[in-house]
């Protein structure tokens, strides 16, 4: 059996990595750990907590980007204020804020149409 210790990182399939990055890093705020290669070739990851999420354009002929795969959920500290940052920067909504008993959650699109959750778990949940 294999013993799977932990996620080792989360990865997106970009097709412009100079427009992906202005999106994750100037709008989402996040910051790069580690770059690779350049804006025609490139992996970029993003550390959050013990994860790490990564874009890149490697393989682009056969790593496509899709709203229909899996998604990665973002935790944030201020939902609302974060939907309304993200509502502001001009950033599509594929699932209008949804307030449920246990959290909050939208999901959105990055500029290639992947989907990103954003998420914010309620205090009595």
């Amino acid at each position: 059996m294999i013993n799977i210790t932990a996620f080792a990182f989360t990865a997106y399939p970009v097709t412009d990595l100079p427009r992906a990055r202005a999106f994750y890093e100037n709008v989402l705020g996040l910051k790069p750990a580690s770059v690779w290669g350049d804006d025609k070739q490139g992996w970029i990851e993003y550390e959050l907590g013990a994860g790490c999420l990564a874009i890149s354009n490697f393989s682009a002929d056969k790593w496509k980007p899709s709203a229909d795969g899996a998604s990665l959920a973002l935790e944030v500290a201020d939902f609302p204020a974060a939907v309304a940052a993200l509502r502001a920067a001009g950033v599509r909504f594929l699932v209008e804020a949804v307030d449920s008993s246990v959290c909050n959650m939208a999901i959105i699109a990055d500029p290639d149409g992947n989907s990103l959750i954003l998420h914010r778990r309620n205090a009595a949940a």
